[in-house]
């Protein structure tokens, strides 16, 4: 595994989350990798959390949070790629088509929220959920062909909040629109576009290092991110820490 061994991931990942006595299932979540190319490097969006926010505060992370089931039912202008939406479903627990879709979807909604930015096409868009108003505003309709499956990452047990964490990547060209004040959350405090290798050495948590690690082998060998490709899935099985291939 590029980036990070096991035993610092571990050491690390118990630093960043204080432990629960109570069992927690985890939360469908998802999160979006924004990519751009400048020259030879390939450029990464992140975000500082607020240092007011209980979970991961000041760490830099890419926009994303929660699942909503009712983003399954937006309509898009494009649909997953089979071998997308394949690897979605792939791996433990049961993942129908809506909740792939819902995944998917959520990772482009919450870009919107928090970075002002909205990944899709320039179309007539209507949709009465309030959470898909900014679309409608900005004549946007959402594409999911885009979108790539970079990594799954599940919080280990015993942890205050725990989910079930899906990375998707998307390129700077997917925007169809960027708005100057950025997101109407304010949940990140300021963005930057870092090169890869710049975003690792970033107050990230250890988890986004390896994802990232990940991601620039995989660019190295593949960067255009052509579907289907390879998946690592980080969870805890048998109380030992296990990278699965999806």
């Amino acid at each position: 595994m590029d980036g990070i061994s096991k035993a610092e991931l571990d050491r690390l990942e118990a630093r960043e989350m204080v432990k629960s006595g109570a069992p927690l299932r985890p939360r469908d979540a998802a999160t979006l990798i924004l990519l751009d190319r400048k020259g030879d490097d390939v450029l990464v969006l992140m975000g500082r959390r607020h240092m007011k926010h209980a979970f991961m505060p000041g760490k830099f992370v890419f926009p994303g949070g929660r699942t909503d089931p009712a983003d399954s039912r937006i309509k898009v202008a494009d649909e997953l790629h089979p071998d997308e939406q394949d690897k979605l479903r792939a791996g433990t627990g049961r993942v129908s088509i809506a909740r792939a879709r819902a995944i998917a979807l959520s990772a482009i909604r919450e870009t919107y929220e928090e970075a002002g930015l909205l990944i899709g096409r320039r179309s007539p868009f209507s949709t009465t959920k309030a959470d898909w108003q900014g679309f409608a505003e900005h004549g946007v309709a959402p594409t999911l062909g885009c979108l790539r499956f970079i990594a799954r990452a599940v919080t280990p047990p015993g942890r205050v909040r725990r989910f079930d964490t899906r990375f998707l990547s998307a390129w700077r060209s997917d925007v169809a629109v960027e708005l100057p004040e950025g997101g109407p959350t304010n949940e990140l405090e300021e963005l930057v576009w870092l090169p890869l290798a710049d975003a690792m050495q970033a107050d990230i948590p250890a988890i986004t290092q390896s994802v990232l690690g990940d991601l620039r082998q995989r660019l190295a060998t593949d960067p255009g991110l052509e579907p289907g490709g390879e998946v690592p899935f980080y969870r805890m099985f048998a109380q030992r820490f296990r990278r699965d291939i999806l």
